[in-house]
């Protein structure tokens, strides 16, 4: 089992910036790839961005060149830095962990983690 706990969301003003992050705890050897995932008002969840273990990580074009994710293996933490914040961005924001343990695949995921960006 994986356990995934957010932390740093908030408010911003457009323009601003926030770090989020996300610390896993229990099999955490298992994790192949972590993630953020925001679900915005009357929207579906979407992908914002990913980092497998031993790969370069992705962005959601919406994104790119203002978000940063980052991962640091010893402290079984990953990190999403956001900058120049827009109103669209505001979401709840989840950790995502994809998970590997022989011909098992699964997801865990955080509780979530609100980001508020004011005009």
């Amino acid at each position: 089992q994986v356990h995934l706990v957010e932390s740093g969301g908030g408010l911003a003003e457009a323009g601003g910036s926030l770090t989020l992050s996300c610390v896993a705890s229990g099999s955490v050897q298992n994790i192949a790839i972590m993630g953020w995932y925001r679900q915005g008002p009357g929207k579906e969840r979407e992908l914002v961005a990913f980092i497998p273990r031993f790969a370069s990580p992705k962005y959601a074009d919406s994104v790119k060149g203002r978000f940063t994710i980052s991962r640091d293996i010893t402290k079984n933490t990953v990190y999403l830095q956001m900058g120049n914040l827009k109103p669209e961005d505001t979401a709840v924001y989840y950790c995502n962990a994809h998970i590997t343990v022989l011909d098992d695949e699964h997801d865990a995921w955080g509780q979530g983690t609100q980001v508020t960006v004011s005009s």
